[in-house]
């Protein structure tokens, strides 16, 4: 009986998959010896843990091009999701208006909808072009004198478009409209800036090229930002106060940081140095034109927004013309053992300017930095056997 092929993970979009082997053993060897709470007491070990977690909070403030005078502002949580219901609802409120994209992920998306139907706040999501990005003008045609708020993303978690930050940025600062930056797919892949790309506000989260763990994630605010409270709970210092604390980082964190999310980071940050962001993201991109170019050579495969693989991610969506994406994804899975991420990604304002609905939205392929040729050349073979037996049934 023949064993089972290895399987290959084209799923990193969701979560980068391995990690590099010194992550795991940071983070092994750090919780085994300095898992405690950080911050709270002044004995040894706690001693420890927060300079881990103050060290952690500069290097991601420069990471990021925060304001590193002021690294407390870089605050943890559980993920993007979690810091985004953070800045959302603390810049928007009651009769504001809000600008955002219909490339979002439903963690903008949601979020904004809620104020809109609970708050009485407005939103306007303002179209992508048929290559994936969005016009600055628009941007600036959508802004209201209540605007109180732009949101996008970096780069989208479906077609892989990395968006012009910078050109929106400067419409946004001449508005005077805080910008506030989803970097979930963008973090660890290619350079941010927050003060050359005029970002005010990010979300971002630590289990995807950020070579992280899951649970772990934050905002970072620059200094002239304030954003409103939604929150309250223990910080662990001055805890004889009767409200929660307005000083950062204690303003935008809740209880226990998650410490073992802190290792990860800590030692994805060391991988990152070691590669060097552009050659991770030199690789991905050379694997990716390699799969576009098999992809788009099968009859019954449609793929979307990557003709051109200038501003763009190793993240690749695609469909076959007589399967919905789901069928098409389990195929894929178990004849193949190919790992995709199929359906609508979160992001049903995108599958429906895509015209991708009615098929379930699509197959994403989202390459990580270890993936190689092999298994580029197997993703394509499988996917010319899937389209031929699609074309057969």
């Amino acid at each position: 009986m023949n064993s089972p092929s290895p399987l290959i993970y084209l799923d990193n979009a969701s979560t980068s998959w391995p990690k590099p082997g010194s992550v795991y053993e940071f983070m092994t060897d750090f919780y085994r010896t300095t898992g405690v709470s950080p911050g709270r007491s002044g004995y040894e070990l706690a001693v420890e843990a927060g300079t881990l977690l103050d060290r952690l909070r500069q290097r991601l403030t420069r990471f990021f091009g925060g304001d590193e005078e002021v690294p407390e502002r870089l605050c943890f949580g559980y993920n993007a999701t979690d810091a985004l219901n953070l800045i959302i609802p603390g810049l928007v409120g009651a009769g504001d208006h809000v600008v955002s994209t219909e490339l979002e992920h439903n963690s903008v998306i949601r979020p904004i909808n809620h104020l809109v139907r609970d708050a009485g706040a407005s939103a306007t999501f303002v179209p992508f072009d048929g290559r994936g990005f969005v016009d600055p003008d628009d941007i600036a045609r959508a802004i209201r004198p209540n605007t109180r708020l732009v949101v996008i993303n970096h780069g989208s978690n479906v077609i892989g478009t990395v968006q012009p930050v910078h050109a929106i940025g400067r419409v946004c600062r001449e508005r005077g409209v805080p910008l506030a930056l989803d970097v979930s797919q963008t973090a660890g892949t290619i350079p941010i800036n927050m003060r050359e790309m005029n970002v005010d506000v990010l979300a971002f989260t630590g289990h995807k090229a950020l070579m992280g763990c899951t649970g772990i994630g934050g905002l970072c605010v620059r200094r002239h930002l304030e954003l409103r409270q939604v929150r309250a709970g223990g910080t662990g210092v001055r805890s004889e106060h009767p409200y929660h604390l307005s000083e950062y980082p204690w303003r935008m964190e809740y209880g226990t940081v998650n410490m073992l999310g802190v290792a990860a980071l800590w030692a994805g940050q060391e991988w990152l140095d070691e590669q060097g962001l552009a050659a991770v993201h030199a690789r991905q991109m050379a694997l990716t034109a390699q799969l576009v170019e098999g992809l788009r050579s099968i009859s019954g495969v449609e793929t979307y927004c990557c003709e051109d693989l200038r501003d763009h991610l190793a993240t690749i969506a695609m469909n076959f013309t007589r399967l919905e994406a789901g069928d098409a994804g389990l195929r894929l899975d178990v004849k193949h053992n190919i790992a995709t991420r199929t359906g609508m990604q979160c992001a049903p304002l995108l599958h429906r300017r895509l015209g991708t609905t009615a098929r379930r939205g699509a197959v994403r392929f989202s390459i990580g930095p270890f993936n190689t040729e092999a298994h580029v050349e197997a993703a394509v073979a499988a996917a010319a056997e899937v389209a031929a037996w699609a074309a057969a049934r």
